[in-house]
């Protein structure tokens, strides 16, 4: 069974989850630890912007509350009151293929909700986190016997919570990324000069070269 974490690794880098899995599994760093819990307190920080000016946030105070506020009015007062205080926190999810923690359940129809400590894409959720959604949506629906059509991404240094149809597309996405995971049995081929490679804590071992955009381009 494979964890919710190892799917979005593999739907990133084959060769990454290789190397992943081959290490002990490292706790949360604390930065990230700090950045998710401002996830449980939304409430107060739209209440109070002394507070807001002493936590981890990535984006100016008043940024912070005009995107919250704004995700408050998008969302139903259900679904808001999920994501503020949700049904369950941290709770280990076990489905037919893949087991995980999700942060929230909220018990309106029922779903999930994620906390990513990283910057979001304009519009949307990145491939890899679309995944993870996916997967912890699908362990809730087994545990639930119930269908689970929708997730939460929570980006909350950011102050952006937005709603995830499943759909088709990213269904299909994370069957690839279980048919990756099954498959890996060594290290999978090398991807060269990929953009991913860069900030990867593997790439010394991993042996894949990667190029400045300067030598890209021609340079030195």
């Amino acid at each position: 069974m494979h964890a919710f974490r190892d799917l979005e690794t593999a739907a990133y880098c084959p060769r990454k989850l290789y190397y992943r899995r081959r290490r002990p599994a490292e706790e949360t760093p604390d930065r990230v630890a700090r950045r998710r819990d401002l996830a449980f307190r939304y409430e107060s920080l739209l209440a109070d912007e002394e507070t807001l000016r002493e936590v981890p946030i990535a984006v100016t105070p008043t940024q912070f509350r005009s995107r919250l506020g704004s995700a408050k009015a998008r969302l139903t007062e259900s679904d808001w009151r999920g994501i503020v205080d949700p049904d369950g926190r941290d709770v280990l999810l076990a489905g037919r293929e893949c087991r995980g923690v999700a942060h929230k359940v909220l018990a309106e129809a029922p779903t999930v909700s994620l906390v990513f400590a990283g910057e979001p894409p304009e519009q949307g959720v990145w491939h890899p986190q679309s995944v993870r959604l996916v997967a912890a949506a699908k362990a809730l629906s087994w545990e639930r016997e119930t269908p689970v059509e929708r997730a939460f991404a929570e980006y909350p240094a950011h102050g952006i919570v937005r709603e995830v149809p499943l759909t088709t597309r990213r269904k299909a996405a994370y069957r690839e990324a279980v048919r990756t995971a099954d498959a890996i049995d060594g290290p999978p081929p090398r991807v060269d000069n990929d953009a991913k490679c860069a900030p990867c804590e593997f790439r010394d071992e991993c042996g894949t070269r990667t190029r400045s955009l300067r030598s890209l381009l021609g340079g030195d």
